[in-house]
């Protein structure tokens, strides 16, 4: 690997892997909600927002983090506008209280926030419009959560971000070099020093949340169930953990975590049951180090292809990553991890993405059932063959074919998903 594209592999882990607090498409709302609200410089008296279909699916059935249980599109605007920090960015909410929700509860029953469909061919799209009797103020996000592409002040242009055709998203390092022989290569060789706070950092919070989510009362608790009625196995253990921080995220917990490709179950499922399994096999810091930046950059590759929501469930991606990871633990060679991916995506590829909410954590578990199959059958040196459904002859057909299908085929699904969610 040249040098230039090292400091690219390095530069995509730290664009893609960023604390959030909370859901990550509520949270966008609230960043961009915070946003106006400080261009505008007073409170405002009259809030609009509209959103994307994929915005819309995504913050109907989650909690707002720090609002006492509040869900919604309307909470996440009011909380962002009441007491949101845009400084914190995806941390946005980490300052809320009792004091701001006791505001937001008394401006929901106002009404004083109007939410409408935003018809967009981007997945991730959301404007909001603040305004008071003199003076007013739009945002416009796109893309990735806190890609503010425009800015207006009493209908005048005050800010536009440039948008490069050879970037990712138009702004992010370019992520047509990834591979999976690359990101081996990378993950074997990367010096840890250049790495180690971020993936650390990974490990803490993603590690504190799935304890968390165990002793808690979030979701249906299904770790706990699982290590109650589970076999006592280290693979159960992983399935419970990594169950319960999506639980305790999608319920509401104020711990944040570390993401993946702009979500934060994406960045549990690449992560938790790749430190549980360390640990449990009391493997050195260094390697459950390089175990991670594989299943990181291997997740941020899928989902690359894949768009960055849709109606493909993400962490079907990231299971299949730190499956492949474990394999790395288990001193599996390079053409055991591709295996490992091939068998994870010959089971699962075809759960959908029907929105941010509890149930999210048990999508987790049977992805990660599909991805420790997956492992332990590469380590027996067994893998499905090209044309087994979407499987193809070599890693990166497999993974392109997946993502198409994901990207360009499920579109009419992704209508329909929302359609559904929306009867209710």
């Amino acid at each position: 690997m040249n040098a230039c594209k090292y400091e690219k592999y390095l530069e995509i882990l730290k664009e893609e892997m960023i604390p959030a607090l909370g859901c990550t498409e509520p949270i966008a709302i609230a960043f961009a909600a915070a946003k106006a609200r400080d261009i505008l410089g007073v409170f405002p008296t009259m809030l609009k927002i509209y959103c994307s279909g994929n915005i819309i699916k995504n913050v109907k059935s989650v909690v707002v983090p720090n609002t006492g249980g509040l869900k919604g599109i309307e909470v996440s605007v009011l909380a962002g506008i009441v007491g949101g920090n845009v400084n914190d960015e995806m941390e946005v909410l980490s300052q809320l209280d009792q004091r701001h929700v006791t505001k937001v509860v008394e401006l929901l029953e106002e009404g004083i926030c109007q939410v409408m469909p935003l018809v967009s061919d981007k997945s991730l799209h959301l404007i909001i419009e603040v305004s008071t009797k003199q003076e007013s103020v739009t945002v416009e996000i796109q893309d990735f959560h806190t890609n503010i592409v425009k800015i207006e002040k009493n209908g005048k242009k005050v800010y536009e971000k440039a948008i490069l055709v050879e970037s990712y998203l138009g702004t992010l390092t370019e992520r047509n070099i990834l591979n999976v022989e690359d990101i081996f290569y990378f993950a074997e060789n990367v010096e840890i020093e250049k790495i180690e706070d971020l993936i650390k950092l990974q490990i803490t919070h993603n590690m504190a949340i799935a304890e968390e989510g165990l002793k808690g009362l979030y979701g249906i608790n299904l770790g706990e169930t699982l290590l109650n009625y589970g076999p006592s196995s280290i693979f159960n253990k992983i399935k419970a953990y990594t169950a319960s921080a999506s639980e305790a995220r999608m319920s509401g917990s104020d711990l944040p975590v570390i993401t993946n490709s702009g979500s934060g179950n994406q960045g549990i499922a690449s992560s938790v049951p790749v430190i549980v399994y360390a640990l449990e096999k009391q493997i050195e810091e260094e390697r459950l180090i390089r175990a991670l930046v594989l299943a990181n950059l291997l997740t941020i590759h899928q989902k690359t292809l894949i768009g960055r929501l849709s109606a493909f469930c993400g962490v079907v991606s990231a299971s299949c990553s730190s499956g492949a990871a474990l394999t790395y633990l288990a001193n599996g060679s390079l053409e055991q991890i591709k295996m490992t991916i091939t068998n994870t995506l010959a089971n699962v590829s075809g759960i959908v993405c029907d929105g941010a909410k509890p149930s999210c954590g048990i999508k987790i578990a049977a992805s990660l059932d599909a991805a420790l199959m997956a492992h332990l059958l590469a380590l027996d040196n067994k893998a499905y063959c090209a044309g087994d459904g979407l499987i193809k002859s070599n890693i990166e057909d497999t993974i392109s074919s997946v993502g198409r299908m994901a990207r360009d085929g499920m579109k009419e699904t992704d209508k329909q998903i929302l359609e559904i969610m929306l009867e209710c």
